[in-house]
């Protein structure tokens, strides 16, 4: 299961993550989204880890404070992909 993070601090790092979602199950990734020009953390991260433990772990932790900061736990919603053939004429 995906599992999308949204809130974060700042200052959260991948395996404060992995520490947080353990107790529920084997997580298999926890990852931050960072900016690429800046290096900071985008203020998200998607964890995956099995069906049940995903489940229980987005009923549990969605809506409580980590590092100062209420954060929201859902399941992903699979990526969209990209339209290249943008709207925008190129020169």
């Amino acid at each position: 299961m995906n599992i999308y993070i949204s809130n974060l601090d700042s200052q959260t790092k991948n395996e404060d993550l992995k520490k947080l979602f353990e107790p529920f199950g084997k997580v298999t990734s926890a990852s931050i989204i960072m900016d690429k020009y800046t290096g900071n953390s985008r203020g998200f991260a998607f964890v995956e880890m099995e069906d049940a433990g995903g489940t229980n772990a987005i009923q549990q932790l969605n809506n409580t404070q980590v590092d100062g900061k209420f954060i929201s736990v859902s399941v992903a919603r699979p990526r969209e992909s990209r339209n290249n053939n943008s709207s925008f004429k190129k020169w």
